[in-house]
């Protein structure tokens, strides 16, 4: 057995033995997306995240990206990469339930970002003596996601900046509801996610078109997931988005063509569009989905937003949030990039 794998294994009965820390022994703690109270540590200098779902966008987006020691991959969002390179070449421990061990506690982190999705792996990671925070990953709603970001914020010292993120949402929302208000028929959209499904009124999606003033079609299925081209002449939907995730099998070039969609009324009036890529998708829960919601309601109500410039709202973002100055071209890449 090796150093690090008896290590794991020491710590592991040590655990056994004595159990987790006392939360009364804790000076001050935050709640996490599974509700659990985590201690925040005297000093977060060394940071893994185990999950995808936006998790390295968003501690970024608070730290930068000097604290952050190893990380998924996130080679699918060039634009991320170019805006903090040195994220490009850390060390990947593994995801959600497919964690190195030995690998991560090599990592010598002081905190943990995980997946709510994965407990059993955080349990473990936790009775290693690390503190574990377990970020929504999708599962979220526009309530639940700025709780987080107030939450991230606190644990990591940032206060005042996940105060002026939420306040940015909050902002752009109510911007939104204010111009939209009185509109007769609002708009139906169907939104077809990365598993070329959609989603119901328990998914990101839901709250993706609900903020952006329109009606999800499929907010009232019994499950998310795929469905038929029968179902989708049932809806009938104005407007129909389609996620700019790579792994979509139900792209928006794919509705435009097929004969099947030809009498649908988004297919007639031309309105079917591909997500814009980011940092991160704006069609997924991070700090930036506030652009994705901002883009999509110009999309469905033209007239009532003209005044919003999605340019400037995307840029101010960027230097406000990110600290990054985001040239023409590159936000051009937004939507180059997209599924067509």
């Amino acid at each position: 057995m090796g150093r690090t794998a008896f290590a794991i294994g020491f710590a592991l009965t040590l655990a056994l033995a004595f159990g987790p820390l006392d939360a009364s022994q804790c000076q001050r703690s935050v709640p996490d997306a599974t509700g659990r109270s985590v201690c925040i540590p005297a000093r977060i200098e060394r940071i893994v995240i185990t999950c995808y779902g936006g998790a390295v966008q968003e501690i970024a987006l608070f730290k930068g990206g000097g604290k952050i020691v190893a990380q998924p991959g996130v080679e699918r969002f060039p634009q991320f990469v170019r805006m903090f390179p040195g994220l490009g070449a850390l060390p990947d421990v593994g995801s959600f339930d497919n964690v190195n061990l030995e690998s991560l506690l090599a990592a010598q982190p002081d905190m943990v970002f995980a997946s709510f999705f994965s407990s059993a792996t955080n349990d473990k990671i936790r009775a290693l003596g690390i503190p574990v925070f377990a970020l929504g990953t999708g599962r979220q709603d526009i309530r639940t996601i700025l709780e987080e970001f107030e939450h991230v914020g606190t644990l990591l010292g940032e206060e005042s900046k996940a105060h002026d993120l939420v306040s940015h949402w909050r902002e752009r929302l109510a911007m939104i509801q204010e111009k939209i208000a009185g509109t007769a028929t609002p708009k139906q959209v169907l939104y077809l996610g990365s598993s070329g499904g959609t989603d119901n009124r328990l998914g990101w999606g839901d709250a993706f078109i609900s903020a952006a003033g329109g009606i999800n079609v499929a907010h009232d299925l019994d499950a998310k997931g795929p469905i038929s081209a029968e179902q989708i002449h049932i809806w009938n939907p104005d407007v129909i988005v389609s996620s700019g995730n790579e792994g979509s099998r139900t792209s928006a070039a794919s509705i435009r063509t097929k004969a099947a969609y030809r009498q649908l009324r988004a297919v007639v009036s031309g309105q079917i569009h591909a997500v814009p890529i980011g940092g991160f998708w704006w069609d997924r829960p991070s700090p930036e989905a506030i652009l994705g919601i901002l883009w999509l309601s110009k999309l469905l109500y033209p007239e009532q937003l003209k005044d919003v410039n999605l340019e400037q709202e995307t840029k101010l973002f960027f230097e406000r949030f990110y600290g990054y100055a985001l040239p023409d071209d590159e936000y051009q890449l937004f939507f180059q990039r997209a599924v067509r």
